[in-house]
């Protein structure tokens, strides 16, 4: 195996969730430079991030007990127009929750992000949150006053990750949208670029960008994986198609969910061997680094993951063997998420139902 020396090998689980105390460093200086947060945020906040295990090693298997929305969230009616009309008279924006009962990741936003009483208290203050079911078969009407089922509307909006939150402008045009769970202070951010209207002059990469003074980070400070190939990444799938997918880490030095995911789900024995089926690289998301992109464009790791829009690391992209985007995992990921979704790409499922979601459907019935 190809061995870079400026990589570090991947931590054990208890080194990974025992960094506490460098993780408050981050948190903390990460939540006194983003754009929206304040002095006065910054202690739930970071009390709210600093146990590693509740933000990114939780169990993320299904729940045995069922979700139960706060008292605060809307009514669902099914009628988005007029939970639109009333949330604009308000003074709120719109936003619209698809979750599950069981599902983890739904259990840990309410839990731990809407157990913090200063997110409670903004999004309270700035937004109507409408809950959907993504398996409800309650009828909607959408704001352009279509009727569906909500999980006919879960599976149009793509809804891949639940909690997926999408948030509207007075005029009902989608400004932002979140799949899958993220910690407090990039939760709170994301409902401030909203509230705030930034997404009027930048794009929510961006706005963390502007705002976060961790933009140096070594070279290569990455963990190993023997199943990553090393350098150049030529992964040109356009002038001869792979017999493989492909997958592509977007990761970061000084990134402890990065730390988590590989001490965690990325020593699993059925997750290696899932990955042994399928063609992986590890990209420096903020690094110069050379790359010619599955559809062959010249470009670096950096410029790359701007243009993809990503803001999370670790997100992790895969592509078909003609270079096309099959998925995108650009949240927090546990054990279960992530052997459902190599499930979806190593069995090549997408050759006969290109929609994940259409697939998880059909595996659940």
């Amino acid at each position: 195996m190809h061995h870079d020396p400026s990589r570090r090998p991947a931590p054990t689980a208890t080194r990974a969730l025992n960094l506490l105390g460098a993780a408050a460093i981050i948190v903390s200086l990460t939540l006194a430079a983003t754009p929206a947060a304040t002095l006065a945020d910054a202690p739930a906040a970071v009390g709210g991030a600093l146990d590693a295990q509740a933000l990114y090693g939780f169990d993320d298997f299904p729940r045995e007990t069922v979700l139960e929305y706060p008292s605060w969230f809307k009514t669902p009616f099914l009628d988005l127009p007029a939970d639109q009309a009333e949330a604009v008279a308000n003074g709120r924006n719109l936003v619209v929750y698809f979750g599950q009962k069981r599902c983890a990741y739904c259990h840990q936003l309410m839990d731990v992000n809407f157990g913090l009483p200063d997110i409670v208290a903004y999004t309270r203050k700035h937004f109507d949150i409408v809950p959907m079911d993504v398996w409800g078969v309650g009828e909607v009407t959408d704001l352009q006053g279509q009727v569906l089922t909500e999980r006919q509307f879960a599976l149009r909006e793509k809804t891949n990750f639940t909690p997926s939150l999408l948030f509207y402008d007075a005029q009902g045009n989608e400004v932002l949208r979140l799949r899958g769970y993220y910690p407090p202070y990039q939760f709170r951010a994301a409902l401030e670029y909203v509230a705030d209207a930034h997404y009027r002059n930048e794009s929510f990469p961006d706005y963390l960008a502007r705002g976060d003074n961790r933009m140096v980070f070594e070279p290569g400070d990455l963990n190993e994986a023997d199943f990553f190939v090393p350098p150049p990444y030529d992964l040109n799938r356009t002038l001869m198609p792979s017999e493989r997918p492909l997958a592509v880490f977007f990761e970061q030095g000084d990134c402890h969910a990065c730390d988590v995911l590989h001490g965690q789900a990325l020593r699993e024995p059925t997750i290696l061997r899932q990955f042994a089926q399928i063609d992986s690289v590890q990209l420096d998301m903020w690094a110069d680094t050379p790359v010619i992109t599955p559809s062959g464009e010249r470009t670096t790791a950096h410029d790359w993951a701007r243009e993809l829009g990503l803001f999370y690391a670790p997100s992790v992209l895969f592509f078909d063997e003609q270079g096309r985007e099959l998925l995108r995992v650009d949240s927090v990921v546990g054990f279960y998420r992530l052997r459902s979704v190599l499930n979806y790409i190593a069995t090549k499922a997408y050759l006969d139902q290109p929609d994940y979601q259409r697939w998880r459907l059909s595996q659940a019935f």
